[in-house]
């Protein structure tokens, strides 16, 4: 099996490493604008310097030189680096989301129908552990159906500032708004769960504290100048020195040595103030959601938490089910006939795997590989089932600005 990286950044190093080390698979080229990752990624696939590529266009010129590419480019190159790919013959695994356009969005999942290559889109949650099982004890049918959902992902105040302030993913007018950008992944977690599309959608939302005006007095543009950094939560050797080597300061730069993050963050966005960047995306986001099946459920999602975590209770006819990926089970009650019982309780175990997400991505990977291998395997996140998690993304982000309910059918 042969593969080539377009993005080497950390979503893209992280499959192609799952496939090189697990999947026994060869990385045969490397596309990214940044010589250190570039460097990086040959380094640790062995590849040559003629298959290391700058320019995507120069990588395509070959023809097709590989089984499928790993794409994992920002968000608004997906559709100009996806098309030629198909139109090549390659099979993707595509970073989530997969256009913030929802009608680019269209136009590859139609090309790919037309060149009848395999798109999996990296919806890593359906992958995990925690969600798998979830979804079993929902289809067992032992709780009856589903009534209503809460669902909430909680971003981490720090994870916020890093990715969503700081970085890549801060201004929509560069990337996407938040709920298509990270969210995307609950929309189609909730899609999987509930097993209808959505119906009707609302939401609400907006960028209440990374803001100028809640600059602490005195503070300065960069966190290493700036006199009262030892009394803010978002000083840069805070957030990043006590954890080099991890994520997400090997983000920042592949030179991992005190000295080598002290100059990223000298020189580079990720030592900005919280306060004074050009981010606009929401820290705070509610939606609700009615399904075409009768299902209603909510999706909070929120920037100004202590930890990185999700959370959700599934209301069914007969019981609830309730889950924290943060631990490594999920409480299933069965209701109880007055308030003195409790009811059955019953913890399902989650042995969650390696990785990110609870071994979503290592699974992830390993579907596509071997979807790739055996060309019958149904995929768990194709493209087919993926695009409905992005309508929604991009209809509560219509609901949220023009401040009004969405019905889907008009979006469709």
């Amino acid at each position: 099996m042969k593969l080539a990286i377009i993005g080497a950044g950390q979503r893209g190093m992280i499959y192609a490493h799952y496939a090189y080390e697990k999947c026994n698979a060869e990385i045969v080229a490397v596309v990214d604008i940044s010589e250190e990752k570039r460097e990086a990624a040959a380094k640790k696939f062995n590849i040559p310097s003629d298959m290391q590529f700058t320019n995507v266009d120069d990588f395509y010129k070959l023809g097709k030189v590989a089984d499928a590419v790993i794409l994992a480019t920002m968000d608004r190159d997906h559709f100009k680096h996806v098309m030629p790919a198909i139109d090549l013959g390659y099979n993707i695994l595509l970073e989530k989301p997969i256009s913030p356009d929802i009608e680019e969005c269209r136009k590859i999942q139609e090309n790919a129908h037309k060149h009848g290559v395999k798109i999996v889109v990296c919806h890593v949650l359906r992958y995990t552990k925690f969600f798998s099982t979830i979804k079993q004890i929902i289809d067992s049918g032992e709780l009856g159906k589903i009534v209503t959902i809460q669902h909430a992902e909680n971003i981490g105040n720090f994870h916020m500032a890093h990715s969503f302030v700081r970085g890549n993913w801060r201004n929509s007018d560069e990337s996407s708004p938040i709920i298509m950008q990270k969210s995307c992944h609950d929309m189609d977690i909730l899609v999987w769960l509930v097993d209808s599309n959505c119906k009707e959608i609302s939401s609400f939302g907006n960028l209440s504290y990374f803001r100028e005006e809640n600059a602490p007095e005195g503070s300065t543009a960069r966190c290493l100048d700036c006199p009262v950094a030892e009394k803010c939560r978002f000083d840069v050797r805070k957030a990043y020195m006590p954890i080099r080597g991890d994520w997400p300061a090997v983000v920042l730069t592949e030179d991992q040595s005190e000295e080598g993050l002290l100059k990223a963050l000298r020189e580079g966005p990720y030592g900005r103030c919280v306060f004074r960047c050009d981010n606009n995306v929401c820290d705070n986001q509610i939606t609700n959601i009615l399904f075409e099946n009768g299902v209603t459920a909510t999706f909070h999602l929120s920037g100004l938490t202590n930890k990185m975590h999700r959370t959700i209770k599934i209301m069914c006819e007969n019981g609830d089910i309730y889950g924290d990926d943060s631990e490594d089970f999920v409480t299933v009650t069965h209701y109880s006939a007055n308030h003195k019982y409790e009811g059955e309780v019953q913890k399902a175990p989650v042995n969650n795997e390696e990785g990110f997400h609870g071994g979503g991505d290592y699974r992830l990977t390993m579907d596509f590989i071997e979807a790739l291998e055996n060309k019958g395997t149904e995929l768990r996140s194709s493209i087919d089932r993926s695009i409905e998690s992005h309508l929604m993304a991009y209809a509560a982000e219509q609901a949220r600005v023009n401040d009004e309910i969405i019905h889907m059918e008009d979006i469709r």
